[in-house]
């Protein structure tokens, strides 16, 4: 999660083709400080992101009733006209299939129905701060996945880090334990430590899993509207 709060309230705009699941978001989320816009989308069919009058919202909320195509249509579109936006989505379930291409679409939390009608407030709030909402063993198999089918390097121009923390995150991307990158660039573990730190800091987030999905959605080119 990125430190700080936003200066403002953050507008959260909450997406569904049922009218009584976006009442439902709408209550909890209306006494939490949130700007909320509502649209019902039309229908659960893949929608046309271009008659949808969508707001510049700085959360997504997204209902994923729909077929899987549709989901990840609506998500992707989102993320081409809004790069700097945040999506949440909700569905019955989260498995691979239907998880790992929102994750590569930009999607920064996946709830599922019972977790929404607890905690929505709190994931839509750790988004908005930065941060990421995804079921830990669904985001460990994600970056598992990742390394396996091959990493690449440090993407340029996401955060302000020196030649050495560079050095550091590339072997992060290869999932290396702090002895092992200490080994590899002659260097201690407590100094490995101070830079891993310094990295979380510089990008925002908490976690070294959230340091590495962060990389690897950097990474991956947006596709658009799956027709």
């Amino acid at each position: 999660m990125r430190s700080g709060v936003p200066t403002r309230k953050p507008t959260v705009c909450l997406l569904s083709a049922h009218p009584l699941v976006v009442a439902e978001w709408e209550r909890q989320l209306s006494s939490c400080g949130f700007d909320l816009e509502l649209r019902q989308l039309e229908s659960t069919l893949t929608p046309d992101i271009n008659k949808l009058a969508l707001p510049c919202a700085d959360v997504f909320v997204s209902d994923a009733h729909a077929p899987r195509q549709a989901t990840e249509s609506l998500v992707g579109a989102i993320q081409e006209r809004w790069p700097s936006a945040r999506q949440i989505v909700v569905a019955e379930a989260f498995s691979e299939i239907n998880a790992f291409p929102l994750l590569r679409l930009g999607a920064k939390g996946l709830l599922n129905y019972t977790e929404a009608g607890e905690k929505l407030p709190q994931a839509v709030r750790a988004v908005a701060n930065g941060g990421f909402w995804v079921p830990r063993d669904l985001l460990a198999r994600f970056i598992d996945t990742n390394l396996v089918v091959g990493h690449g390097r440090v993407p340029p121009g996401l955060a302000n880090v020196t030649q050495r923390e560079r050095e550091v995150l590339d072997a992060l991307l290869e999932n290396l334990a702090n002895k092992e990158i200490a080994d590899r660039l002659h260097i201690s573990e407590r100094t490995v430590k101070f830079h891993v730190s310094s990295l979380l800091e510089k990008f925002g987030v908490r976690r070294r899993s959230d340091l590495i999905l962060l990389c690897f959605q950097d990474r991956s080119p947006v596709p658009g509207p799956v027709l």
